[in-house]
């Protein structure tokens, strides 16, 4: 069969990759054409386009770029009715994915939504769009399938996080060799994961390298996002106490004594790996005085929002400063009891993700759907 993907993020592409692997497993003869990453090019050959080119994040940002999204969702669908697919299977990237689907549903192409749209947290009429075009929605998060189908009345498929699925099946890391390997030296890491978009990275990585000298017995070292190039990082690096090590952020974690992270799915990695962490969040101005006026959330990382507790310390905007950031790290680093509390929350976290198989389970339900 033929399948169209769309992923417009990192952590899409991850997930996509999984999912495309997952269903070549099944189906001997798929075939794929997508939008993604390198992770999906693994399993599928070159994107129609890779999300670098989507990466536009925010009120102000998606203004500013508005001509270069309409060309590509005109691109899109000339694309997909080229290739004329039996599924459309849009991942997450709500903005882009929810205008494809619309017309996709409108062409009687069969369109399938694998990681949900956060429309619990803003933009909750989306759900009548979803509703309309959408023949299958298959959510990763343990409250998403209440949201749908006990407020709003629509089935979807909890098919578990595939986080866990990815995380589970790496090899474990001798770490004197991989701190060998990438010039670190014997001292105990703390990881900065700053986000994967420039803009984000911007803001973030400069308040989380101002800390470093607060703690000289830990060595920094920055997680590169695959979308970026080396020298945009190095314009935020000074001295020899800062390292970066690019495409290794899974390895990396798994040796980290603690992290500070960007919120999103990084969030969740890092839970996962069983790292303690503060998560830190700060926008452009304007884009985050609208979005405090339309998202009603307690919490804005994920491990919070499914604990439904403050189980990780978040620093957002101007709480996100030097001064707020060093006090916070310096708990998790010197705390024992606090360590340990972290972890009962992290195993907690990863039963609530519903285990193992995401990827298999959401390939096999998208290949029956298709069968039936």
């Amino acid at each position: 069969m033929k399948y169209y993907l769309i992923a417009g993020e990192a952590s899409g592409d991850l997930h996509g990759a999984n999912l495309m692997a997952a269903l070549k497993s099944k189906d001997t003869e798929a075939e794929f054409r997508f939008w993604g990453g390198d992770l999906m090019q693994a399993e599928g050959g070159p994107p129609v386009k890779h999300y670098r080119e989507l990466a536009f994040m925010g009120f102000v940002e998606v203004i500013f770029n508005l001509q270069t999204i309409l060309k590509n969702i005109a691109f899109c669908k000339k694309d997909i009715e080229a290739f004329r697919p039996d599924v459309i299977i849009f991942i997450d990237y709500p903005g882009f994915n929810l205008r494809i689907a619309k017309w996709a549903k409108k062409k009687g192409f069969k369109t399938h939504y694998y990681i949900s749209p956060q429309i619990w947290a803003w933009k909750e009429g989306r759900i009548k769009a979803i509703k309309r075009d959408v023949d299958a929605m298959y959510v990763i998060l343990p409250f998403e399938k209440d949201f749908y189908e006990q407020k709003h009345n629509f089935p979807v498929h909890f098919v578990g996080h595939p986080l866990i699925d990815a995380i589970a099946k790496r090899d474990l890391v001798d770490e004197v060799n991989f701190k060998k390997e990438n010039g670190l030296d014997a001292r105990p890491i703390i990881a900065l994961l700053p986000g994967s978009r420039k803009q984000e990275i911007s803001k973030m990585l400069s308040v989380m390298l101002s800390v470093t000298n607060d703690f000289p017995d830990h060595q920094f070292v920055i997680a590169g996002a695959p979308s970026q190039e080396n020298s945009f990082y190095q314009e935020f690096i000074t001295g020899d106490q800062i390292k970066l090590l690019e495409n290794k952020t899974y390895d990396l974690l798994s040796l980290s004594s603690a992290a500070l992270v960007t919120s999103g799915t990084a969030t969740l990695e890092t839970a996962l790996h069983k790292v303690p962490q503060v998560v830190c969040y700060k926008g452009n101005r304007i884009s985050y005085e609208i979005a405090k006026r339309v998202i009603n959330l307690k919490y804005i990382s994920l491990v919070n929002l499914i604990l439904d507790k403050p189980a990780v310390t978040e620093l957002i905007q101007t709480e996100f400063n030097s001064k707020k950031l060093s006090e916070e790290l310096t708990k998790i680093l010197e705390d024992y009891h606090r360590a340990t509390l972290f972890l009962d929350y992290y195993y907690d976290l990863e039963n609530k993700l519903g285990g193992k198989g995401a990827s298999e389970k959401t390939a096999s339900l998208i290949i029956d759907s298709i069968g039936s």
